[in-house]
């Protein structure tokens, strides 16, 4: 269990952040992780206080505060207008309403958890975090680097004409991904280019880039080659929940129905 010696509700971020550099203190989003581990913390921060919960839609991107519950994202009109049901998708697998409406993105993100469905789905999205030591860093930066004591302000979504989908496989309804996986394609500096997500390989998503033309009459067997490429570059693990080499798998079978998805809709 986890043992709290002190509950701080800071006014400003500044007092956030300087209360955040002590070893012993810890920023607490919704509690639904945190509270299963074991730790003493000197020092909870709560940032419920600051202004972080509330999702922006503005001219260029979706702004979208390290508050905002699962829940909010999942429900937000101005991610399905963008990108259909994949942000929705990549969110209502885990656990239950409940959950999602305590959990927060923030949360979801920083932690760079290798179970994620939220950081792959976003990871494969032109996507950036807003620090607030550190400031605005693309997310896929953000996923190598060490943990450290800055706090996350909220995850920037910029908008564009990108195709998106996610999938993903679970033994049961509401449990961890035995595999994750992340679709995008879109016009970058006037070339066709596809981003590739995958997570819960079981370690953290991982993202490839591919300069690629795909016919939108592709045939089946082109696009299984495809899959089949992306999968291959992927590096994955065992545990309890599958093999690397049944991921692997999964992986490829996961790529090629997106992949078929996504130039159907071009047709």
């Amino acid at each position: 269990m986890i043992t709290i010696d002190n509950y701080v509700k800071p006014a400003t971020l500044e007092e956030a952040y300087k209360l955040n550099q002590a070893r012993s203190s810890r920023v607490t989003g919704g509690m639904m992780w945190m509270r299963l581990g074991k730790a003493h913390v000197k020092t909870l921060i709560d940032l419920s206080g600051l202004g972080l919960d509330q999702i922006h839609d503005e001219d260029n991107v979706i702004k979208i505060g390290a508050m905002c519950t699962l829940r909010q994202v999942e429900e937000c009109e101005a991610l399905k207008e963008l990108f259909g049901d994949g942000i929705a998708e990549s969110i209502r697998h885990i656990v239950g309403v409940q959950f999602r409406n305590q959990a927060t993105i923030g949360g979801s993100i920083y932690g760079r958890f290798g179970f994620s469905d939220v950081l792959t789905a976003f990871l494969a999205l032109d996507t950036f975090v807003e620090l607030y030591d550190g400031g605005i860093v693309r997310l896929s930066d953000f996923v190598d680097r060490a943990p450290d004591k800055d706090i996350l302000l909220s995850i920037i979504v910029r908008k564009g004409k990108r195709k998106f989908r996610y999938d993903s496989i679970r033994r049961t309804k509401t449990d961890f991904p035995v595999i994750a996986c992340a679709v995008v394609t879109g016009i970058v500096h006037g070339q066709e280019t596809w981003y590739f997500s995958v997570g819960a390989r079981p370690m953290k998503a991982a993202l490839i880039e591919k300069k690629w033309e795909i016919p939108a009459d592709a045939s089946e067997e082109m696009i299984a080659g495809y899959a089949k490429e992306v999968a291959s570059e992927f590096t994955y693990g065992s545990n309890m929940r599958g093999s690397a080499e049944y991921r692997r798998h999964l992986t490829e079978v996961l790529l090629r129905r997106e992949m078929t998805s996504i130039l159907a809709e071009g047709r």
